[in-house]
């Protein structure tokens, strides 16, 4: 298996981060203070980075503010949402579910969400998809 490493960005310049290996440790409370530490936190409604990608399987964790909304939350495959402090609100179908912390919403594909932060939250989002690896 090879090792992939995510590469600087003007964002975030510190250097690479491992997102894909045999073993990747994450550590959530350090990624929620480095979230909350940078610049885009401060000017925009949410934050987030993504901290494991392989073939079929994404992990972003993301901080955002009280308010924060995402209109379109759709994928190809399965998403949970783990919230890890905070609350959210989804929408899907006419239905509103209410996620709280220590809770973890499980999505279907080819339905279109909407997300709204209730109060500040970080959730770890999980996508799921049929991509396999080479």
């Amino acid at each position: 298996m090879s090792v992939k490493t995510n590469n600087a960005t003007i964002n975030r310049p510190e250097g690479q981060r491992l997102i894909d290996a045999p073993a990747v440790l994450i550590k959530i409370n350090e990624y929620v203070d480095q979230l909350k530490d940078e610049k885009a936190w401060d000017k925009n409604d949410r934050n987030g980075i993504t901290v494991f990608k392989t073939p079929g399987l994404t992990m972003v964790l993301s901080a955002f503010h009280k308010g924060a909304a995402i209109k379109d939350l759709q994928t190809d495959g399965l998403i949970t949402l783990q919230v890890l402090k905070g609350e959210i609100s989804v929408t899907s179908n006419h239905e509103t579910l209410t996620v709280k912390e220590k809770q973890i919403l499980v999505l279907h594909p080819d339905v279109q969400e909407e997300m709204i932060a209730e109060k500040e939250t970080v959730l770890l989002l999980t996508a799921i998809t049929k991509e396999q690896r080479s």
